[in-house]
């Protein structure tokens, strides 16, 4: 009986490391995904904000490694802008609605294309490890508009945008204010609702893994994607965190965990029954009351 037994481990024991290889082989390709967004396949914006009857400029920037970004700027009337940073894989077009709200306001409205979106160059997401460039060049670019009183420009980051706002504000002193809607706390808070929505992948065993090669794929560090840890730096500088409870992108937890760390003036706008970045769709007017009305008070009309 000895012999056959010892085959049947044998086998067993290749079939389980030909399955473990798979598995991260299939998790080391899921990786290379999620970062890369090569321009045949991205979103691009539909309209411009001539289509929502608004005069604005063509802009672009060129980063402090030679990328050039595109953007929009809309002027506006009270000296305030607001910075407004898309999503993962998204584009400038999902930011066209709130900034012609902030506009209605006398709000201006630079509406950016971060590297590797849109039709900026760079076919990488690396979820803040160079990112953070990319808004450093777009600040510099509203500080040198005469219409823009340098004090009073704000941010407002939806989703991987507000988390790479977050840290980005945490580093630039002279950012006013920041809204963070739907913003991730960290990768490793967030990896295993984020694994299951963008792969349909389980989230054991890929999650840990996955995290693991998105590391090793763009030098991310753990400190680098965890917003928690860096956010406090933002006050005496205030910050508005949106959170949906239904968020089946990011978990649900983020906007709490983010809060929690984070110093006064701070302000938690928690929607148990919204998902992923749904704040301006679905709650418009309380959304013009709230995230209007936390901009006037911090920014707009001091």
């Amino acid at each position: 009986m000895r012999p056959p037994l010892r085959r049947l481990t044998g086998i067993t024991v290749i079939v389980l490391g030909l399955l473990a290889a798979g598995v991260v082989e299939k998790a080391h390709s899921e990786a290379i995904r999620l970062t890369t967004n090569l321009p045949a396949g991205r979103k691009v914006p539909k309209q411009t904000p001539a289509d929502y009857h608004l005069t604005y400029l063509d802009a672009g920037v060129t980063t402090t490694d030679g990328l050039k970004l595109v953007g929009w700027y809309i002027p506006g009337t009270n000296g305030a802008t607001v910075i407004f940073v898309h999503g993962y894989k998204g584009s400038r077009g999902s930011m066209l609605g709130s900034a012609e709200m902030f506009h209605a306001h006398g709000y201006g409205a630079l509406v950016v294309a971060l590297r590797g979106h849109d039709r900026s160059d760079g076919d990488r997401i690396m979820f803040g490890h160079t990112e953070l460039r990319d808004l450093d060049a777009w600040f510099g670019f509203a500080v040198r508009q005469p219409d823009i009183d340098r004090r009073k420009i704000a941010l407002l980051g939806v989703s991987m945008g507000g988390a790479i706002a977050i840290q980005y504000t945490a580093k630039n002193p002279g950012v006013a204010a920041l809204v963070a809607d739907s913003a991730f706390s960290s990768m490793d808070d967030t990896i295993a609702t984020s694994v299951r929505h963008f792969t349909g992948l389980p989230p054991f065993p890929f999650a840990s893994l996955i995290g693991f090669w998105i590391r090793e794929n763009t030098g991310l560090t753990r400190d680098e994607a965890d917003a928690k840890r860096v956010i406090a730096q933002i006050s005496p500088r205030p910050i508005l965190l949106m959170q949906g409870g239904a968020d089946t992108v990011i978990s649900p937890q983020s906007g709490r965990l983010l809060y929690d760390a984070a110093k006064e003036p701070k302000e938690l706008w928690f929607d148990p029954a919204l998902d992923h970045a749904k704040f301006f769709d679905q709650r418009r007017d309380e959304y013009e009351r709230r995230v209007i009305g936390f901009m006037d008070k911090w920014v707009g009309r001091r």
